[in-house]
């Protein structure tokens, strides 16, 4: 039994010829960077990034960061786009906080931190895949986000973005990935939920987060990120999830795109014995989250020239596995991708031991209500100086915690011919 059949249920995909790229990615950089929603400023919260070491502060849509990298992180040496996301805390009866680790997802590699990355084409009634533009970017979910969204097999959106609590005992048994509820595609296991999981998980909590696959056509970008994108029209489909529902994009929205998908495993077995024994759910996401409900996700376009295009035309193994697409991209080992780093540019510590708040003046908001902003921050707002001493500072801000201002930057328009 192959990989995708047997954790998507798909004996489909042998008929279809659905592309399928799972990229592992060693993580990049962790701190308070956004440059999407805060472009140019330190950012209210932490994310953890993968992907091309030109990730920067700005990321200004206008530059090339498939030429500006000199390396990424992720499998593929073509690939030098950005992925990044919110990261999870686990927070101690004494009311510290700590960063909960990353492990490799199932056959990606000895990957160090990061998650894995999928770009999946669409089959019928789509004709045709077309890859990104220089240029594009997007966002899904929101960080002000508290109250859970009633799914809805109508509403594909509402299965965008869920936890699976990954109950099996002992990874290295190589049935693994194969075992119980894991055969169950993203959104549709007995063990997922919406929300962070209420119980302990031996195995970890594996966060899948899947971006809309329709685009307008025309704008690389919008001012809220998301607009441009949406799913494909429903119904979602009760066994395939919505990874593989074949429904069409709606006519606003007219051209099918690679669904791209993200999915990191958080590792909770270091905190077996000191998970509360109360009922209290300890996992908090760095905007000040602890209901998962908040969970989102950005990402920044940076494949060099035609790699992607030719890869979704090409690349049609079952499994995703690129070392299967090396006629057409170039596969890099372990240590090439956890060799490529970016130094962080922030004095601050946001992982690696205990603190005793989330940094950047995030305070718990569990809702129902949409998370609001904090006054009266002094958390670290400058970068480091490198070559020079340090000009690190602090200063009182008011537009901090979950709110996301207007980005300063137009919105680029696409210049992609495609066929509707």
């Amino acid at each position: 039994m192959t990989l995708i059949k047997a954790v998507l249920g798909l004996s489909v995909l042998a008929q279809s010829a659905i592309a399928v790229l799972r990229l592992g990615c060693s993580q990049l950089v962790t701190e308070r960077f956004d440059p999407l929603s805060w472009p140019g400023k330190v950012s209210p919260h932490v994310h953890q990034v993968t992907g091309g070491n030109a990730f920067n502060l700005t990321m200004n849509p206008n530059d090339d960061y498939s030429e500006l990298a000199s390396c990424t992180s992720c499998r593929v040496k073509e690939d030098k786009s950005n992925y990044w996301t919110a990261v999870v805390y686990f927070k101690h009866d004494n009311g510290t906080y700590i960063r909960v680790p990353q492990k490799p997802n199932f056959e990606v590699g000895k990957t160090s931190g990061g998650f894995t990355v999928y770009y999946i084409s669409g089959y019928p009634p789509f004709q045709h895949t077309y890859a990104f533009a220089r240029g594009f970017r997007m966002m899904v979910g929101s960080p002000t986000l508290r109250a859970e969204k009633e799914r809805s097999l109508d509403d594909v959106s509402s299965y965008a973005s869920t936890f699976r609590c990954w109950d099996f005992e002992d990874q290295n048994d190589p049935q693994y990935p194969y075992i119980g509820t894991n055969l169950h595609p993203p959104g549709m296991s007995p063990n997922d939920t919406v929300g962070f999981p209420t119980r302990y998980c031996p195995n970890g909590v594996r966060s899948t987060i899947i971006f809309p696959s329709c685009w307008d056509g025309a704008s690389l970008d919008t001012k809220d990120h998301k607009s441009h994108m949406v799913y494909p029209e429903g119904p979602v489909d009760p066994i395939f999830g919505i990874i593989w529902s074949n429904g069409s994009c709606p006519a606003t929205h007219p051209v099918k795109v690679p669904t791209v998908q993200y999915q990191v495993v958080w590792d909770t077995s270091p905190f077996k014995d000191m998970w509360p024994s109360d009922g209290r759910q300890p996992l908090v996401l760095s905007n000040g989250d602890p209901t998962g409900f908040g969970q989102h996700a950005d990402y920044v376009f940076g494949w060099e020239g035609s790699s992607l295009q030719t890869a979704m035309d090409n690349c049609k193994d079952q499994k995703g596995d690129p070392q299967l697409c090396s006629d057409y991209l170039t596969i890099l080992t372990d240590d090439e991708m956890n060799q490529c780093k970016k130094q962080v540019e922030i004095d601050e510590v946001v992982e690696g031991e205990y603190i005793s708040a989330l940094p950047g003046c995030n305070p718990e908001q569990a809702g129902p209500e949409l998370a609001t902003a904090v006054t009266g921050c002094t958390a670290v707002s400058t970068t480091i100086s490198r070559g020079a001493e340090m000009t690190t500072s602090r200063y009182t801000q008011t537009h901090v915690g979950t709110v996301q201002p207007t980005s300063t930057y137009p919105a680029p328009t696409a210049t992609v011919t495609y066929v509707a």
